[in-house]
């Protein structure tokens, strides 16, 4: 994953979350129960690291804002 950005996480209550899962659609599904609680900049797609198992994504997210949608 590439280095945190500052502005992401500037101020209270704006959050990265990294995760790591089994398969694209666990990880897709998780962020999803992000986006149900708090407003969300999805990742549109997962990444996998040649050589290491299960994928990646990350997402952003507001506490302070309504969800997305």
């Amino acid at each position: 994953m590439n280095p945190i950005n500052e502005v992401h996480v500037s101020e209270p209550g704006l959050v990265v979350v990294d995760v790591a899962a089994a398969d694209d659609d666990t990880a897709l599904a998780f962020q999803q129960l992000l986006a149900e609680r708090w407003a969300t900049s999805p990742a549109q797609n997962t990444t996998h690291d040649v050589g290491q198992p299960g994928v990646r994504l990350r997402c952003y997210l507001d506490m302070w804002q309504e969800p997305n949608g």
